[in-house]
């Protein structure tokens, strides 16, 4: 009978269970997550998401450039607007970023981190059985014997870790050495101060706040950090809502401009009078000088200068003599010559006028350009340097409602177009104007331009966490030299008895073999291994051994 063998079915493995498929999925995407492959890739796509918020208007800083740049673009700002390309660094896919870039800097760093501590507490690896296969490698033969040989390069190894053991043959020693164990300490230092840097930069974006004012110079009415609402814009941390600001009282008593030749501008200079803490309780008041990248420091606030313009003044004087004098800052268009536009709006004094609706149609509006030093084509007025040198005005005077009761947001820089075309606004004159002259209106209200204030823009910024941004910034520059600098490498000698020429031990002689490799590059390495092979064993003699 013949007998057929059957191939035996295969075995199918046991189907995993449901709980464990789901943590090997954890597992594997922690690893992928952990590693430094992905760390870089992430590190590359936050400095890419970035470009966006250095690119495009930012609504945190300039929402009305963010509304005109949506309404430039009605198909592709819309959609640019849905993916938060105008709040880039509060966006929901820059936080995840910015969240996933952490969490695999931790997970990637911790590991290594131990790593680095067994191998400190690891002694060196022993001498491999052939010395002549590695890329350099020395032996000859030398008078004396191992344990004098030994100790003669045990000497000349000061700061290498070292460990002597004994050979497998009769009075053979080896010693294994290495150096260069700050290189991985100088790479976990950058990588551990990366991650300070962005926990640093996050605690600041999360506690921190930053406000801009415009303050009148020459010692008109400075401002206190009591509240957001002392501020032009002001900008919230995520946390901090402004609240619990440090109370700070700033006075500008003057400003100075360098300019050079061409109108460029080379220094902004400002004396300012400051209280804070204990001085606004004794109401004392302390000088101090800021200037641009020279911000004033106290109690845990900065103080900058960022830049400067003119607050033209205007006095109008109504038909039954009461007057109204302001001044408003205008907006410098042209930061060569700060030529500067803006609008001023003047309401009737109270009692003038019978009723509101009287007094809306009599309210003045002044609109035009102040030029720090005049220069007329014609009519047209233009400045041809930003010092105040010969100041003049070319305005538009308008008499009417200028929209002040509406409770509609009003442009500090242009009057509302719909009350001009809705007639509400009726311009009356249009006047070129220097210091001390004045334009009349045909129902007797005089408009006179009496000159102009500079005024600064200062920044009140508070980021409990910048010094842990500079110490995390030089930590890192730190770390990158030791790791580009160190090199890791290791040798091996292996000294024994030499054998004289009948065969026999002759412990008058030694046989000493150098082997030497390096951890991670090898460029230059020859030329140490040299160095080190002769003063290991060639210099014996200058020693007198």
């Amino acid at each position: 009978m013949t007998v057929i063998d059957r191939p035996e079915a295969p075995v199918t493995p046991p189907r995993q269970s449901l709980p464990g498929r789901a943590w090997a999925l954890v597992r594997n995407a922690w690893r992928g997550l952990t590693s430094m492959r992905t760390a870089l890739v992430l590190l590359f796509l936050l400095a890419l998401g970035a470009i966006p918020g250095a690119l495009l208007p930012q609504r945190n800083l300039n929402e009305g450039k963010v509304d005109q740049y949506i309404a430039d673009r009605p198909t592709l700002g819309p959609w640019m607007d849905r993916f938060q390309l105008f709040d880039v660094f509060s966006s929901f896919w820059f936080t995840a970023i910015y969240a996933l870039l952490f969490i695999s800097l931790v997970g990637c760093i911790l590991p290594r981190c131990l790593d680095h501590y067994r191998a400190l507490r690891t002694p060196p690896v022993r001498v491999p059985r052939n010395l002549s296969r590695l890329p350099h490698h020395y032996s000859e033969t030398i008078d004396g014997t191992p344990d004098a040989a030994l100790e003669h390069v045990r000497k000349e190894l000061r700061g290498w870790r070292a460990e002597v053991r004994d050979g497998t043959r009769e009075g053979e020693i080896t010693l294994s050495a290495e150096k260069g164990y700050t290189r991985e300490l100088g790479n976990l230092v950058f990588h551990l101060a990366l991650v300070g840097l962005l926990v640093a930069i996050a605690v600041g974006k999360l506690f921190g706040y930053e406000g801009s004012v415009i303050v009148i110079a020459n010692n008109g009415p400075g401002f206190c950090t009591t509240s957001p609402a002392v501020f032009d814009s002001f900008k919230a941390g995520n946390i901090n809502d402004g609240t619990g600001m440090a109370p700070l009282c700033v006075r500008v008593k003057d400003f100075k401009a360098d300019y050079l030749q061409n109108g460029q501008a080379e220094m902004f200079t400002s004396d300012i009078e400051y209280q804070a803490g204990d001085d606004l309780q004794s109401d004392t008041w302390r000088d101090a000088q800021i200037q641009v990248n020279h911000p004033l420091r106290v109690s845990g606030d900065r103080l900058y200068l960022q830049g400067h313009g003119y607050a033209p003044t205007f006095t109008v004087t109504f038909p039954n003599g009461q007057t109204r004098t302001e001044t408003v800052q205008w907006r410098p268009d042209n930061a060569q010559t700060f030529l500067s536009s803006g609008v001023l709006r003047i309401d009737p004094p109270g009692g003038m006028y019978a009723t509101d609706e009287e007094r809306r149609k009599n309210q003045i509006a002044i609109e035009g350009l102040f030029a720090p030093t005049a220069l007329l084509h014609g009519s047209l007025l233009t400045s041809s340097f930003p010092t105040m040198n010969d100041p003049a005005v070319a305005v538009d005077i308008y008499r009417g409602d200028t929209g002040l009761d509406t409770g509609k947001p009003q442009s500090l820089f242009a009057l509302d177009p719909e009350q001009v075309k809705q007639g509400r606004l009726t311009k009356e004159a249009r006047v070129n104007l220097r210091p001390g002259e004045s334009a009349t209106l045909p129902n007797g209200t005089k408009v006179s331009f009496d000159g102009a204030q500079e005024f600064v823009n200062l920044q009140v910024s508070h980021d409990p966490a910048q010094q842990w941004v500079l110490v995390s910034a030089l930590a890192m520059m730190a770390g990158l030299l030791v790791s580009l600098l160190v090199k890791r490498r290791r040798i091996w000698i292996r000294v024994y008895p030499a054998d004289d020429e009948a065969g026999t031990v002759d412990k008058r002689r030694t046989v000493v073999e150098m082997g030497g490799l390096a951890r991670t590059d090898q460029a230059g390495w020859g030329g140490e291994f040299d160095r080190l092979r002769k003063r290991l064993l060639d210099d014996r003699s200058a020693t007198g051994e």
